[in-house]
């Protein structure tokens, strides 16, 4: 499933889920609860890149650092294992 806010940015949201197959809501306005997963990525992200940051002038080393380091940090949502050895187990299992 896919949450959206509500702006123009989502106007072409039905050519979107219909690409990925997936189910589309949208979130009321100024209810960011209603986005978790997104508001939970969010977060994380700040710890490395402060709100306000001019995102222009973030490297893609820099963004595949943090990317590791988030992908490291166990997940209460996959048992406290880490998402970059769940991902392996998938792949092997597949």
């Amino acid at each position: 499933t896919i949450t959206f806010d509500n702006g123009r940015k989502f106007t072409r949201h039905k050519e979107v889920a219909d690409a990925l197959e997936a189910e589309t809501y949208f979130a009321h306005p100024y209810a960011s609860w209603q986005r978790g997963l997104k508001e939970n990525t969010n977060g994380l992200l700040r710890q490395f890149i402060p709100k306000g940051t001019d995102l222009t002038a973030v490297t893609d080393d820099e963004l595949r650092k943090y990317q590791g380091a988030l992908n490291s940090r166990p997940r209460k949502c996959l048992g406290f294992r880490q998402p970059s050895v769940v991902i392996v187990e998938l792949k092997q299992a597949a």
